[in-house]
């Protein structure tokens, strides 16, 4: 299979998982990045940003909203800081080693995956 039908069957999966749970990004396209295509972790984190822009937040927002499912005013405040939290993350990570980066991420998800499953 061409590396480019990967990469669209990787955006459908996590494209699906977001609008199931809202993820996908970060827990399904950086790994996939990494495992599938031997990207480095910092390719992988800016390539899935680059991915994330606009197809998620146009279509699966706009369902949402539709529905009643979401506080604008929220989100508005959520974008602003992602906006600037994202540059000031991208501005430094390649400070970062890229083994240091796969770690900090394996644990992140180590602690997310840890409170979800011993929440209510």
């Amino acid at each position: 299979m061409g590396a480019l039908v990967i990469a669209v069957i990787i955006g459908l999966v996590a494209g699906i998982l977001s609008g199931l749970m809202g993820i996908g990004g970060g827990i399904i396209m950086i790994p996939a990045l990494v495992i599938i295509f031997g990207f480095s972790q910092h390719l992988s984190q800016g390539t899935t940003l680059a991915a994330m822009v606009l197809p998620i937040g146009l279509l699966a927002t706009l369902e949402y909203y539709k529905k009643g499912n979401v506080n604008l005013s929220v989100a508005l405040c959520i974008a602003v800081g992602f906006f600037i939290g994202g540059y000031i993350g991208a501005r430094y990570v390649s400070q970062i080693t890229d083994l240091v980066l796969k770690k900090m991420f394996a644990v992140l998800l180590m602690i997310v995956a840890v409170k979800i499953f011993f929440s209510k």
